[in-house]
């Protein structure tokens, strides 16, 4: 068994990570997001050092986090891969002060700028502080074992 394989048996939430930069929109689906502080508030997400995208998110100096809604796996599949005009093309968003693109029907979204970059191995840890954030009513999307689902609440 690989490390990517016992690593997918953990459950995580499913966003979109948005920036403008040099002129165009870069986007990437991100199940590396957590929260790092509430003081300031500050949130985390991880990028592989050889995306075609790891320029655009480490020099544009602001992103929002989209945190999917359970009915975007669509969404999710689109920012995957392929060029970044067709992961944009179609899709419901507007603008953000800072010029990145939100994507509407997201459960939450966060606007951060850069604040600190940590190299780990074969990835940057990109940290950022929230400048904007908003949400909504909604199940989030969950990725575990390689597949796509909600998880409810549990109530005691």
């Amino acid at each position: 068994m690989s490390i990517k394989e016992a690593m997918s048996r953990f459950t995580t939430g499913v966003t979109v990570v948005t920036t403008h930069y040099e002129g165009q929109d870069w986007g990437m689906t991100c199940n590396s997001f957590n929260t790092v502080s509430l003081e300031p508030a500050m949130v985390l997400w991880s990028i592989r050092k050889e995306a075609n995208s790891h320029e655009a998110f480490t020099q544009s100096g602001s992103y929002v986090v989209n945190v999917l809604q359970a009915d975007q796996k669509d969404t999710a599949m689109r920012f995957a891969s392929g060029p970044q005009a067709q992961r944009f093309a179609e899709q419901a968003s507007e603008r953000t002060a800072k010029n990145n693109v939100k994507l509407n029907g997201s459960v939450a979204w966060f606007e951060c700028r850069l604040a600190q970059v940590v190299t780990a191995g074969d990835h940057d840890i990109l940290i950022g502080e929230v400048v904007g954030y908003g949400s909504q009513d909604g199940e989030g999307l969950a990725y575990a074992n390689r597949q796509f689902g909600v998880l409810s609440a549990f109530e005691n």
